[in-house]
């Protein structure tokens, strides 16, 4: 199966099955003599694990990672990093229902044409427990970025209908509720309506923001490499979401050129700096010194217990009910996700940047 690596310089190869022995992840171009230990990784883990709160699955996993290679010592070597976090309470009778049939909303359906032959425990490699090694990864990445002062903040910004306020935003409030958003006001709205979408046997989507602050100028390609061009890439690629937007996003298609355009002014030792940040921190495909937003769009988790229609595999039209250990929303665990998919496209980024400049390489050499 081709399409588990990501990345130029700094490259993830991501492996395994949500049912199978373990999750695991190959961290290759991770620069020598980074302090890492696996309390690290385990604290970005930690916020993705489920069984947390009655908005996430009742799967118990402590989802602990094992440091197998490239680090000594609690420094990386600079060879490959691979890290395993063993799967130990899969329970696979619940899903012997579904290896006849086609769940709604998921890839049960695309995987079987195109290779003849699925997992259907979990879902397999499309299970969004494949994240685990997307967000151990990440947590290098985030620790490289904050050798260089960049740092990433990401928060669930809406719940199907219920949007974060402006006026009430305020970081402190992210880990104080389980749905990780910044308003605990609208953290108890959003609360009751998915209390209200569970009582229904349903499920919600919502929208993770992330805001990555301290990048440098210049990152990113003019052309098909451009910066948000491959943080779409890295967010796109998490198995639930299903759009993705930079700065003014989509509302720019409805905005006047002056409403939409950032002004420059002078900034700190003559330095240009923009008065506005419509673009979301990126221009022409790099970054412009200003914070970088990005939204993801989640979708509702197809898993729900209510009756739905679908086809079994002889193309008989059948109702089925999805039984087993779901999210009535993906949002809050996935935010952690989208950080570290975000990280992960910018330190490689960054990595190959450093060659775009001869006098400094030059520099570097002499």
């Amino acid at each position: 199966m081709a399409g588990s690596i990501f990345g130029t310089l700094f490259q993830v190869s991501t492996w395994g099955e949500s049912h199978g022995e373990g999750i695991g992840v190959v961290v290759d171009g991770c620069p020598a003599g980074l302090d890492l230990s696996p309390a690290d990784i385990q604290a970005y883990l930690n916020r993705r694990r489920p069984g947390q709160s009655r908005y996430a699955t009742p799967r118990r996993e402590a989802d602990e990672a094992e440091i197998l290679s490239g680090v000594f010592e609690g420094r990386t070597t600079g060879s490959p990093i691979s890290m395993l976090v063993r799967n130990k309470t899969q329970q696979s009778k619940d899903y012997r229902d579904i290896a006849g049939y086609y769940r709604p909303g998921h890839a049960d359906f695309t995987f079987d044409q195109k290779y003849g032959f699925r997992d259907y425990r979990g879902g397999g490699r499309s299970s969004g427990r494949e994240t685990i090694a997307r967000v151990a990864a990440g947590a290098i990445a985030c620790k490289i970025l904050g050798t260089l002062g960049i740092t990433l903040t990401a928060y669930t910004k809406s719940i199907g209908p219920i949007c974060i306020s402006p006026e009430r935003f305020c970081l402190e409030d992210i880990y104080q509720n389980p749905l990780y958003m910044p308003d605990a006001k609208a953290a108890e709205e959003a609360a009751a309506y998915l209390d209200g979408c569970m009582k229904s046997q349903d499920s919600s989507g919502g929208v993770i923001e992330c805001v990555i602050h301290g990048m440098p100028t210049g990152i990113g390609q003019p052309v098909f490499d451009k910066l948000d061009a491959v943080l779409a890439h890295a967010i796109l690629s998490i198995g639930a979401v299903k759009g993705f937007e930079v700065g003014d996003g989509f509302a720019a298609s409805i905005a006047r050129g002056s409403q939409n355009n950032d002004s420059f002014i002078a900034g700190a030792g003559g330095t240009a700096k923009k008065a506005s940040n419509h673009a979301g921190g990126i221009l022409g495909g790099m970054s412009d010194g200003s914070d970088i937003i990005l939204r993801a769009a989640v979708k509702p988790t197809p898993s729900i217990s209510r009756p739905q229609q679908t086809i079994n595999q002889a193309g008989e039209e059948i109702t089925v009910q999805i039984h087993g250990r779901h999210d009535p929303i993906i949002v809050p665990r996935a935010v952690v996700v989208v950080e570290s998919m975000a990280a992960l496209a910018v330190t490689d980024l960054l990595f190959v940047n450093m060659s775009s400049r001869l006098d400094r390489i030059q520099q570097f050499y002499r």
